[in-house]
């Protein structure tokens, strides 16, 4: 099942900090039953556009080229946001991704 697709609205924040960006998703890209060559065609095909120098794409192929599934989030139109903060409960301390259907739902009271 996907957890997040085009056209969704997706919340940044620092960890022990407010949420404070806000940006949409263009399009998502799943690969799965990845194989090492597989890793090393999507490095090089998106790396650049993420961000890593050529250089730097074999260092990434080294951590990488075991992993079997790969999700690429393309973003677009981030925006600052008046800061917020969420309450985590139910999702446990440590969640790094929190999927909700209202922003709303988490939005701590002020």
């Amino acid at each position: 099942m996907d957890k997040i697709k085009s056209g969704e609205i997706v919340y940044f924040k620092d960890s022990g900090e407010p949420v404070t960006i806000k940006t949409a998703v263009e399009k998502v890209i799943q690969f799965s039953d990845l194989t090492p060559e597989k890793v090393k065609e999507i490095l090089y095909q998106y790396g650049q556009a993420d961000g890593l120098g050529i250089d730097k794409i074999p260092e990434f192929f080294e951590m990488f080229k075991n992993k079997k599934y790969c999700m690429l989030i393309f973003l677009k139109n981030p925006q600052k946001i008046e800061p917020f903060e969420i309450d985590k409960s139910g999702f446990g301390a440590m969640s790094a991704w929190i999927s909700v259907s209202d922003i709303n739902r988490i939005k701590a009271n002020p």
